[in-house]
């Protein structure tokens, strides 16, 4: 006998009870979709700490002395005396001019004074005769009064006579250019055959001081406004006067002698609304060249309870207002407003926003929102173990 299937009909209502049959086999519960743990984020709390407040400021380096030589006479260049770039010291013959001419106008002075010398000697035993004979009336009144007034002449004449070798002698050393101050001279831009003038305007070299050298470098007046109205507050302290300045070079490295503040400019620039200061630093080995571009890092101010942020917490939103995003304690994520003022290391100086204490973000920040619960592991530390205590399997060896 063939059986015959059931119409669909019966099967739909059949159906009902067949799922309500499942369910309580089942138990009679319906089981909730499995909710997805709280994201895990990597944070640093923060926490006061004392710091040294800096400041970088860029500058060029100028010698101490710098003098240029010039001929104080006309003359042809007979020799050159020195190396260049080389230490040469104050007084020292730097260049040789052709000095006939000067040596003969002062042997011909020479001359004229010792004329003059004997001339004066003459009239000096004139004047005396004609002294002695006024007392016995064998010359006139006005005789001895013209012997005299003669006798003064002549010692006028030798005075000029001196004068005029004194001057012919200081023309002839002349002709030895000396180094005026003792450093490093530079290149020379004569040779000798070559004819200078007296005072010109294109010096013959040039002497620089170069042990001990100033770095000259400039500070916004506004910053230093700031810095003393915190000073006055209390905020923070004033740095010490004797602090040294590092010298950071043009490659990024470290000067090895610090330097000492020297002086402060009383002026400030209109232009640009700051006003220099001069930086001592010593160059034994001559590291350090007029011109170039350095960097100096001076201690201003000292903060006993300064909070430091990473860097990599803090973001900036298109009108570059600060901002960081805290754990709090009920393990909710929180935004947080900050002001910050410079940078220290790779962390930021925070004026406002956050306190010792505070968790603040640094790594996941994408994977929450502000209002978010999320788990935190402290930046550093080891991760925490997997659900249930029980320690990851290892990872299998890897085939040979």
């Amino acid at each position: 006998m063939v059986r015959v299937p059931p119409p669909l009909a019966s099967v739909r209502r059949a159906l009902p009870h067949l799922l309500a049959t499942l369910a309580l086999a089942c138990g009679g519960k319906q089981q909730a979709p499995p909710q997805m743990p709280p994201p895990q984020v990597t944070v640093v709390t923060l926490k006061s700490e004392a710091v040294t407040l800096t400041r970088e400021l860029p500058g060029r380096t100028t010698p101490v002395l710098e003098a240029e030589v010039r001929p104080q006479v006309n003359g042809i260049v007979e020799r050159r005396l020195f190396t260049e770039g080389g230490l040469v010291k104050a007084g020292q013959p730097l260049y040789v001019l052709d000095d006939s001419v000067y040596r003969a106008e002062y042997e011909n002075a020479r001359a004229a004074l010792a004329k003059a010398e004997a001339a004066a000697h003459a009239a000096r035993l004139s004047a005396q005769r004609a002294g002695e004979l006024r007392k016995i009336d064998a010359v006139s009144e006005q005789e001895k009064e013209d012997a005299i007034a003669a006798q003064r002449a002549a010692e006028a004449d030798v005075a000029a006579g001196r004068a005029m070798v004194e001057r012919n002698r200081v023309n002839l050393r002349y002709a030895r250019i000396a180094a005026p101050i003792s450093g490093r001279v530079g290149m020379s831009t004569v040779t000798p055959g070559a004819l200078v003038t007296a005072n010109q305007d294109a010096p013959l070299a040039t002497v620089q001081q170069l042990d001990p050298i100033y770095v000259d470098v400039n500070q916004s007046s506004g910053e230093y406004l700031r810095l003393r109205r915190e000073i006055a507050s209390g905020e923070i302290a004033a740095g010490d006067a004797g602090t040294p300045v590092t010298i950071v070079l043009e490659d990024g490295s470290h000067y090895a002698h610090p330097g000492k503040l020297q002086a402060t400019d009383v002026t400030v620039d209109e232009g640009t609304g700051s006003f220099a200061l001069r930086i001592l630093v010593p160059n034994p080995e001559y590291v350090l060249r007029p011109g170039m571009y350095v960097t100096a890092v001076l201690a201003q101010a000292k903060d006993a309870e300064a909070i430091l942020a990473p860097q990599q917490g803090i973001t900036r939103d298109p009108k570059g207002n600060a901002s960081a995003l805290v754990v709090g304690p009920d393990g909710k994520v929180a935004l947080r407003q900050v002001k910050v003022s410079r940078t220290i290391g790779d962390k930021w100086l925070v004026d406002e926003g956050l306190v010792a204490g505070d968790r603040v973000i640094v790594e996941g920040l994408q994977k929450v929102q502000p209002g978010m619960p999320a788990t935190t592991i402290e930046l550093g530390s080891a991760p925490p173990p997997p659900p249930g205590g029980q320690q990851a399997p290892p990872a299998p060896p890897a085939p040979e």
